[in-house]
This record gives structure tokens, sequence and C-alpha cells, in this order.
């Protein structure tokens, strides 16, 4: 994509309002959160950093996978400078609002009090540098989330604060989500009316496949759905949503197209199975579909539309369905390209925009 001043608006998808659920804002330096901590947490950062696990690694062609026009001419990384982000995205593709997901490892740290520290510096950074210049811009609160208890403390300093709207987590941790030492952070989501986002990524201290470590990026990019199967499957199973019926969770750049079938044999394992789990007292499918919304990057595109009109229909859940661009990562997906527009136009609309004002209560 050439950067330019204006775009030219052509075309009826151009008058439609569009929310981007997935927007990575990324730090100027690796200092850039040192004036957020407190003291104590500064020095550990400066003397020790941070212990996470090893996970999988962008290509090293491109920093933090961004795209090559994506670097900013103040020679700031990618996604870290807001006055290029607000031309590059915001103004150019006429995003209403966009839903900031910075991803820096303050979950997966080991030492939990440091990783709490770390995410409250950086929801502070959030609020100080991008929400409050940008009101555009909402955010997802970062926190611990290997500890409830830490998670639960970070959603109540600022889950009041409307311009957070949900609590971010990655796709690859510890534990499976079902897991009890987690629902203290859902309590808390719950209280503030904030959904949960599980982002792809992360490693959580197991090899990022259920058959092991992958010897390419190709292989991690493409599995991504076997990430956001166990954790579907945990929540529903581990009786989750029976202990919090109002929690909803976003699956977030992880693609949708996998979950019609993980429905169908979640089902059907139930019709078989259901003695070992009385709590459930639905289909898993209908937990699901209550439950969970998707964001659309990246956008599965089969080479016949009629196709993607019969995964729609299968999956039944298009007031779930979100868009996301996925910015400034090199698999950028464009308003206007993504969501065909060949597609019903209220479906088109609902997925560009509706869908995200409803659930994170935009007007």
């Amino acid at each position: 994509m050439t950067l330019t001043a204006t775009r030219e608006t052509t075309g009826d998808e151009t008058r439609l309002a569009v929310i981007d659920g997935d927007i990575h804002n990324a730090l100027a330096s690796d200092k850039a959160l040192l004036k957020y901590l407190p003291e104590r947490w500064r020095r550990h950062q400066e003397i020790f950093g941070g212990r996470g696990h090893s996970g999988a690694y962008y290509p090293r062609a491109n920093l933090n996978a961004a795209r090559t026009d994506s670097w900013p001419p103040s020679g700031l990384p990618p996604g870290s400078d807001l006055a290029f982000l607000q031309e590059q995205l915001l103004d150019y593709w006429g995003i209403d609002y966009g839903i900031l997901n910075p991803l820096f490892g303050a979950g997966g740290q080991l030492n939990l009090e440091y990783g709490a520290a770390l995410a409250t510096a950086i929801n502070d950074w959030q609020i100080e540098e991008w929400l409050n210049p940008e009101p555009r811009l909402r955010a997802s609160v970062i926190v611990a989330y290997e500890d409830g208890e830490l998670a639960a403390r970070e959603i109540d300093r600022v889950g009041d604060d409307p311009r957070f709207v949900q609590v971010l987590m990655v796709a690859r941790t510890a534990e499976p989500l079902g897991r009890r030492k987690y629902w203290k952070m859902y309590e808390a989501a719950v209280r503030h009316d904030l959904p949960i986002g599980i982002h792809f990524g992360g490693s959580g201290g197991a090899p990022i496949t259920g058959a092991g470590w992958p010897s390419f990026y190709i292989e991690d990019h493409a599995g991504m759905p076997t990430s956001f199967e166990p954790q579907v499957t945990s929540l529903v199973c581990e009786g989750v949503f029976e202990r919090f019926p109002t929690l909803k969770i976003v699956l977030i750049e992880g693609g949708f197209a996998w979950l019609p079938s993980l429905m169908w044999r979640l089902d059907r394992a139930y019709q078989r199975l259901h003695d070992e789990v009385p709590h459930l007292r639905r289909l898993p499918s209908e937990y699901v579909r209550e439950h969970f919304w998707i964001t659309t990057q990246p956008m599965e595109e089969p080479t016949k539309p009629r196709q993607l009109t019969e995964l729609l229909e299968q999956l039944g859940m298009n007031d779930r369905l979100m868009f996301a661009t996925d910015y400034p990562h090199w698999d950028f997906d464009a308003p206007d390209e993504a969501v065909p527009t060949w597609l019903d136009p209220e479906l088109r609309k609902a997925i560009l925009a509706d869908n995200a004002k409803q659930l994170y209560g935009l007007r």
C-alpha cells in the first residue's frame, strides 16, 4: 500500500462505519515503560529484565512481522508512532474506533509480581500515550493472567475506565483456560462487564503444537486454530459459563473456519460422555454461540464465494463476527477487501462495525 494524504472514496463500502478489533501498538524503545514502573521494578527491569517461556519467533526479515511500509518516517518501530498510525490506519481507512492489543509478554512472565507490575505500567502507558491523545482508540487491559488474583486486582484498578473495553491474554497459556486458577480473573471481568480477549501467541512452557516443536514459522502461523481449539473446549467443559453466565470471550487472530467442526465434534462427544460433565446443562455448541465472539483476521478466503456463505451458515454466529486489520503486521487485512462486497449489505455492516459496537458498548 502506498500512503497518501487522503484516500479516494468510491463505492458503498466507504460509507460504512469501521471498527478495527486488533491493532498492535508497540513500544518506541525498551526503556519506554521505565517511567511507569515503581522504583523497585524499574531496577529489576534494568538489572535483570524479564523471564518468560521461549516461544515461536517471527521471520527476521521484518521486525515483529510488520508490514514493510509500516515503518514511520520518525524511524521508530512499527506501531509505536501514534501520529503515523493515525495517518496510515485511522485516517486513511476511516476507522471509527480501533482496539489496542499490545503484545509485550507481561502475562507470560515467570516472576508473577514483576509481570503484574509490568501489566500496570503498560496500561498506564496506554492511557497516557494512546488513549488520552486519540479519542478513536480503545484499549485492552493487560494482566498477569497466570495468577487470577493479580489479574483481578489490575482489572479492578482500571476496569471502570470506559476506554478499556476488554481484558487481554494469549492463546497458549500454562494451563487450559477453564481451570480454576483463572476464575478470579473471570469474576473480575464480569464485575466490570469486560470481555476476555484471547489473542494468538504465547508459549506457556510447552511445545507450541500438540506434536512438539515445529521446524518452520509457516507451521506456527498456519496452525493457529490448534491453539484456540483446546481453550474453547476447556472453557466449555470445565463449566466456566455455568459459573459465570454473563462472561464473554473474544477469539482474536485465530480465524473461524475451524469452529463449526469443533462444535459438531463436541456435541457428538457430549451425547455419549455427558455423565462425566454433569455440570453442563446444554450442548457445548450452545455455550459457544452464546459466549464467544470472533475477529475476522486472518479471514478465511475460499476460492468459491459460495463456500464462504456456507461457512457462515454453518458457524451460525453472524452477530458475533467482528472485523480486524492486525495492523501493522504483514498479513494486514484491509476493510474494503477482507469483508467481500458481495455479502449481504446488512451482514457486511454488522461485521465491519455493528457487532463490535454492541459488544464493546461503542457509539
